[in-house]
């Protein structure tokens, strides 16, 4: 493969374990440029990026993202916030009176705010520098508004975290995808018959059958703990869009 982009998102793979190399100063302002550079709902940027430096909160939100102490480890975390609130502030400050944000609003953000996460892996990945988005972030919603002093209209969409990788991480084999047929309907919408899925796991299931490993991934997934919990975490900070309550500071 010839084109450079193309390769890199055809290797680009999520980097659990880093050599503790620091990342440069002028490649991080590369990587947060590059994430500024991402297309925009109107060109609003409708998202707010925490640079998260203060080790403690590394740490608490290594806990709080489902125990997963390598998070810590990372040279750079990067929390990209759906922000519907900061454009309120741009209006009052005009004189207007902004309706309260809705549902659609908050989609629209998290759509800005995941499109700028990709591209800040993309050029991280252009620089040899490896990274795992942490989508556990949504979770224990009330912790982690406390712990970075979330208000009102403020949606932690995820978590990125950034470093080196270490030789095994960079030879380890990346996870197949399924093919363009398996995922790209024309037109509309199509259901798959029992068939189709299960010619799609076809070589899929580690020697199980198919009825064995999906129950054990559903398991895993979707009816796991962390499932429940982000769904829970979910509806709290939908409150803010779904009621008509006073918001919070």
């Amino acid at each position: 493969m010839t084109n450079e982009i193309l390769k890199s998102l055809y290797e680009r793979k999520s980097v659990r374990v880093f050599t503790g190399e620091k990342i440069a100063g002028e490649d991080k302002d590369s990587i947060l440029q590059a994430a500024l550079q991402a297309p925009s709902a109107g060109c609003q940027l409708l998202y707010t990026i925490l640079d998260i430096t203060d080790e403690s909160k590394r740490e608490r939100l290594a806990v709080l993202c489902d125990n997963q102490p390598f998070m810590a480890k990372a040279d750079m975390m990067l929390v990209f916030c759906a922000d519907c609130r900061k454009w309120l502030s741009f209006y009052r400050e005009a004189g207007l009176e902004p309706r309260t944000p809705g549902a659609g609003d908050l989609l629209l953000a998290v759509e800005d705010a995941l499109i700028a996460a990709q591209n800040a892996v993309t050029a991280a990945e252009s620089l040899g520098i490896g990274s795992c988005y942490i989508g556990d972030v949504m979770e224990n919603a009330e912790e982690m508004r406390a712990l970075l002093q979330l208000p009102s209209y403020v949606y932690p969409a995820c978590l990125l975290v950034f470093g080196y990788p270490t030789k095994q991480q960079k030879e380890r084999k990346k996870p197949e995808r399924f093919r363009i047929s398996d995922i790209v309907c024309e037109n509309s919408y199509q259901d798959k018959s029992g068939a189709q899925i299960r010619e799609m796991f076809s070589g899929r299931t580690d020697g199980k059958s198919y009825n064995e490993w999906m129950e054990a991934f559903w398991k895993r997934k979707y009816e796991s703990e962390f499932s429940r919990e982000m769904n829970r975490s979910m509806e709290i900070y939908l409150q803010d869009f779904l009621e008509p309550h006073p918001a919070r500071n």
